[in-house]
């Protein structure tokens, strides 16, 4: 019986089962990667990168970069043509913060993050094992959908839309629409000749002074 068992668990392992594996070449023009399957860490050939999403005439790309962390779908079963199912998170690629909320995304959130940093070239395996992420860039884009609103920003500029308006800010000055009006704090209103803040009006021979109220 207990011989029965080992045949048995020797066939399983001989079949092609779901694996992690990290990103070690990338071709974003035929949305490709090679991936070093763990924990044997043997590279793979050029196999299908997953794509954000593909629907109908929509489509979103989002190639995997060298030393994600990746899970690899064999084919039928066969070892030999795997293709890259998705990208997860771990405790070396962590999920991002949201500069909104100070928190990762929630259940029913969506948050889209560049500069983030790099993955570790080599990941958990291989000659440079234990490598940490790249440093983070400073100023890049975000977008963050929740039920609140749309929120996005880059560097010191963000901008809110909400179902009571939208606010902008950018460094000291921001901007206010909603049901009130337009409201300027911070700064000047300018056109390609006038400044709000700074216009006069020519009153004959002489000049008003400037806007007030």
């Amino acid at each position: 019986m207990s011989e029965a068992h080992f045949v048995a668990a020797a066939m399983a392992n001989r079949v092609a089962h779901t694996v992690h594996g990290i990103v070690s070449a990338v071709d974003p023009v035929n949305h490709a990667v090679k991936v070093r399957v763990q924990p044997e860490n043997v590279e793979t050939g050029w196999i299908a990168d997953a794509a954000f999403a593909q629907a109908g005439d929509l489509r979103i790309a989002c190639p995997s970069a060298v030393g994600t962390h990746v899970v690899l779908q064999p084919l039928e079963g066969d070892g030999e043509h795997f293709v890259l199912a998705g990208v997860v998170y771990d405790t070396v690629m962590a999920a991002p913060v949201s500069p909104w909320t100070g928190a990762v995304a929630q259940p029913g959130e969506i948050l889209v993050m560049a500069g983030c940093g790099a993955p570790p070239a080599a990941g958990s395996a291989g000659e440079n094992a234990g490598e940490s992420a790249g440093e983070a860039t400073p100023g890049a884009g975000w977008l963050h959908v929740t039920a609140a609103g749309v929120f996005l920003g880059a560097g010191g500029t963000r901008v809110a839309v909400s179902a009571s308006g939208l606010a902008c800010v950018a460094g000291a000055a921001s901007l206010t629409f909603d049901s009130s009006g337009l409201v300027v704090s911070g700064g000047d209103v300018r056109t390609d000749l006038h400044s709000l803040n700074g216009h006069v009006h020519p009153l004959g021979g002489q000049v008003t002074g400037g806007p007030q109220g």
